[in-house]
C-alpha cells in the first residue's frame, strides 16, 4: 500500500484561550518558526506572548469557528477525504496538522499500520518556506529517526508555479469574481508575511510568491497587486504589508477591491478573520465602498483536481499506471 499524508500548518482544538495558549507554546516554539535563540526568546514568549495573546487570539478563532471546528482542520479534512479513491486503489490518503491534531508522528504511524509501505509527504505550500515546508517535514523525519522499519519516502515539492495550480487559481478567481456584483478596480494578492531575514539569508518563499503573482496575473489577463500579511513582532517583514495597502488604496481611488490568499491551501483565521473580516474593515474605514474577500481552493473542484494532479505525478513509479 501507499499513503498519502496531507500536511498543513495547524489550529487549536478549541476556540478558547486554554486552547489557543497550548497551540500558541508549540508553533512559537518552533525554532524554524522564530529564529532567535531558545535562551532570548522563551522567557519573552513564556513571560509575555502566552500571557496576553491567546485570549485575543481566541476571541478572533470564534469569528470564524464552525460546528466542523476551526476552518482550516474543516476543510484540510474534506481535502483528504475528496481524494480518497481518486488515485488508484493502493493509495491511502490522510492528513496531518505540523502544530496540534492529528499529529504527523500519529497518522504515519497509522498508514504504517495499515500497510504503508511508501509515503508521500505533502506539506500543501504552493510556495517553499523553511518556517511552513522545511518544519513539517522535519517534523515527519524526527519521527522516522525513531522507528526501526521506516517507510519509503517522497515529498512534495513547492508548485508555485506549476500550470496545474497557477489553472485552478486562475479557475477559482474568475468564478469568485462572476460572483460579485460590483467590478473591483484593483485586486490584492496577500501572501503570509516573513521576516525580511529570512530572504537575505537565502529563503525563496517571497520570489516564488512574485512568480505565482506574475503567473496569475497573465492568466487572468490583468494586474495583481502584491501584500503581505500576519507580521509579528518588531523586526522588518516583507513589504509592502497588507493591512498598510488596504488603508491607503482608498486614496489613490481604489474604492472597489478584491482581496485573495493564494499562498493558504485553505481558509484559515489569517485569511476568514484577518482578510475577510478585518481586512474589509481596515478599507472600508479608510474610504473604501466595496471590498470582497476571494476563497482559497479548499476542496472546491478545482482545488481537488489541482491536487490530484500534482499527488499523481509524485506517485508514478509508485503505483500502476492510471
Amino acid at each position: 500500500m501507499i499513503g498519502v499524508l496531507l500536511i498543513n500548518l495547524g489550529t487549536p482544538d478549541a476556540a478558547d484561550a486554554r486552547a489557543v495558549r497550548r497551540y500558541l507554546a508549540q508553533f512559537l516554539s518552533d525554532r524554524r518558526v522564530v529564529e532567535i535563540p531558545a535562551i532570548a526568546w522563551q522567557p519573552i514568549l513564556r513571560g509575555i506572548i502566552l500571557r496576553t495573546r491567546p485570549r485575543k487570539s481566541a476571541e478572533a478563532y470564534k469569528l470564524v469557528w464552525t460546528e466542523q471546528g476551526s476552518p482550516l482542520a474543516a476543510i484540510t479534512r474534506a481535502q483528504a477525504a475528496a481524494l480518497v479513491g481518486t488515485l488508484g486503489e493502493q493509495v491511502i490518503v490522510d492528513h496531518a496538522m505540523r502544530y496540534g491534531q492529528p499529529g504527523i508522528a500519529k497518522r504515519i504511524d497509522a498508514l504504517m499500520a495499515r500497510g504503508c509501505e511508501r509515503i508521500l509527504l505533502a506539506p500543501l505550500y504552493p510556495q517553499y518556506c523553511a518556517a511552513t515546508t522545511a518544519t513539517a517535514n522535519d517534523a515527519a523525519f524526527a519521527h522516522l529517526a525513531t522507528l526501526r522499519l521506516q517507510p519509503a519516502i517522497r515529498t512534495l515539492p513547492p508548485y508555485y508555479d506549476d500550470p496545474a495550480y497557477v489553472g485552478a487559481l486562475k479557475a477559482s478567481v474568475e468564478e469568485g469574481l462572476a460572483r460579485l456584483d460590483f467590478e473591483p478596480r484593483a485586486i490584492v494578492a496577500s501572501f503570509h508575511g516573513m521576516p525580511e531575514r529570512t530572504r537575505a539569508l537565502g529563503d525563496p518563499y517571497h520570489d516564488q510568491c512574485m512568480a505565482t503573482a506574475r503567473l496569475l496575473s497573465a492568466a487572468l489577463g490583468r494586474p495583481l497587486e502584491v501584500a503581505f500579511q500576519s507580521r509579528f513582532g518588531r523586526a522588518k517583514w516583507l513589504e509592502p504589508a497588507t493591512d498598510a495597502r488596504l488603508r491607503a488604496l482608498p486614496g489613490e481611488g481604489v474604492t472597489e477591491l478584491a482581496v485573495l490568499a493564494p499562498g493558504f491551501a485553505a481558509d484559515c483565521l489569517e485569511t476568514l478573520e484577518e482578510l475577510a473580516i478585518r481586512g474589509r474593515d481596515i478599507f472600508r474605514a479608510a474610504g473604501g465602498k466595496r471590498f470582497a474577500y476571494l476563497p482559497c481552493l479548499n476542496h472546491d473542484p478545482p482545488g481537488v483536481a489541482m491536487l490530484r494532479a500534482l499527488i499523481g505525478r509524485e506517485l508514478e513509479g509508485w503505483r500502476p499506471p492510471q
